[in-house]
């Protein structure tokens, strides 16, 4: 590599290196300053994350990097932002209740930029060595944040059996990429597929592509790879709760569809089974398991299962449509997960204590009628009842897989959004029908806001969909 290109893929990671220097920084400030740093840090750093989402919007430019281990295009710009907004709106949210749940330490910030510095860097992964080491690099800063609150037992059950499951998934993950390496010589993504283009695949490239598959669905909690989500989404601190469902979920949505478009097109109707699979697998487990759920953030880990196998129909169609359907998905659905967290992190008694319950809403219509009324346009837009939003991210993934010929996943789809509608409505229910048990304390502004401006997306995204549905489009494009 000469200097000239080094430099030029300096400029093309500029978001990157403003994470990683600001994350750096940070760390010796945390380190000098003490504890008390902990709210200076987490201001600076939404600043290096909004610094970020500026140079990647107004400055960031197209290429490949790092001799073709880094790329960045449209579909690359359009997930990284989605990232940094799901990102810093959790960091905001988190600064509200951080004390109360006892993560106002300095290292949470820290950590939560270097987490999102990996996301970035998967979804501009290019490699097969570049995929892996940004992934790790997110899943360990993930690992920490999970069992953050060393005081409470669930939040350190939930870091454990986050690690031990995703160490699993890594080491299936690495394996499969071994397999993919030895059958087709290469770790590059234009090298793979040029090379699968070329000859027949092999029953051992099948078995590699299998695992690689089986280490995404893992990291997007796709069935059967979802075990580790109802717990680690219970047991860790609402505000990780909030900063898990969101941002990473984008990232590693983007890498499976980048990997599957990139390297592993030549084999579609491989991979396609393997995702048309997992997709019927995780919405009808996501529709019928969060039935018997008590607790709202279990209820939303089943949730966002579900809403993974939807986002999962628009990729196995395989076409330029499926794949806008996606991204469209993605950012519907990261705003809707985002400001339901807003509306459980409010979830507070008049002591400060938080309640989890979904029967602590009983009567929220009585007692906070606004937060009551915009809870119940994110659970109607979760369920995908028109005109919110909700329903027209359902809608284009579905049109993408019937007009790939795809007619039994869209029915297994629109069958379990049905079954799925029922627990959402449950929640309207008991908020707007029954008795008042528990008073909510007063809610902060910042989470009155997040929540607010959540509901009005859902809202009025029939006004201003087709801005996001034309750089969702022209992402798409990006990757054919």
């Amino acid at each position: 590599m000469t200097v000239e290109t080094f430099i030029a893929s300096l400029n093309i990671s500029a978001p990157e290196l403003i994470l990683a220097i600001g994350a750096l920084v940070l760390l010796m400030v945390g380190v000098f300053s003490g504890e008390r740093a902990a709210g200076v840090v987490t201001t600076l750093a939404i600043l290096v994350i909004i610094a970020a989402g500026v140079a990647l919007g107004l400055y960031g430019s197209e290429g490949t990097a790092y001799n073709g281990a880094f790329v960045s295009d449209a579909f690359a710009r359009f997930m990284k932002m989605l990232s940094l907004v799901g990102a810093g709106v959790a960091l905001f949210m988190s600064a509200t209740n951080a004390k109360s749940e006892k993560i106002d330490k300095f290292e949470y910030p820290v950590l939560v930029l270097l987490a999102t510095l990996g996301m970035m860097l998967m979804i501009s992964a290019h490699d097969l060595i570049s995929l892996y080491m940004s992934l790790e690099l997110q899943s360990l800063a993930l690992y920490v944040v999970a069992a953050m609150n060393r005081d409470s037992a669930k939040s350190t059950e939930a870091g454990l059996k986050y690690f031990v499951l995703g160490a699993l998934s890594s080491g299936m993950m690495l394996y499969g990429m071994s397999l993919v390496y030895g059958f087709t010589g290469h770790t590059g993504f234009s090298e793979i597929a040029a090379a699968l283009t070329a000859e027949t695949r092999s029953l051992g490239f099948v078995f590699g592509l299998v695992f690689v598959f089986a280490g995404m669905a893992f990291k997007i909690s796709a069935v059967p790879f979802h075990m580790w989500t109802p717990d680690v989404y219970e047991g860790a601190p609402t505000s990780v709760t909030a900063f898990f469902a969101a941002a990473p979920k984008v990232a590693a949505m983007a890498l499976m569809v980048r990997t599957a478009t990139g390297p592993f097109q030549p084999v579609f109707h491989d991979w396609q089974q393997i995702v048309v699979f997992i997709a019927i697998a995780s919405m009808v487990l996501g529709a019928f398991a969060a039935i018997g759920q008590t607790n709202i953030k279990r209820l939303m880990a089943y949730s966002s299962i579900g809403h993974m196998g939807y986002a999962l129909v628009g990729l196995s169609a395989g076409n330029q449509e499926g794949i806008t359907g996606v991204a469209i998905y993605m950012a519907i659905y990261m705003v809707m997960t985002l400001g339901s967290f807003a509306v459980i992190l409010s979830m507070r008694d008049k002591n400060g204590e938080p309640l989890e319950k979904i029967s602590d809403l009983a009567g929220l219509s009585t007692t906070n009628p606004m937060m009551a009324t915009v809870l119940t346009i994110l659970m109607f837009s979760l369920a995908g009842i028109p005109p919110l939003a909700g329903f027209f991210a359902k809608y284009f993934v579905f049109m993408a897989a019937i007009k790939a010929g795809l007619y039994i996943l869209s029915v297994i789809g629109v069958v379990a959004s049905v079954v799925g509608a029922y627990y959402y409505l449950r929640v309207v229910k008991i908020m707007w029908f029954d008795e008042a048990t528990t008073e909510i304390a007063r809610v902060p502004a910042s989470l009155r806001l997040v929540f607010g401006l959540s509901g009005l997306f859902v809202v009025g995204y029939i006004l201003f969909g087709s801005v996001i549905g034309t750089a969702a489009e022209a992402a798409a494009i990006a990757l054919f």
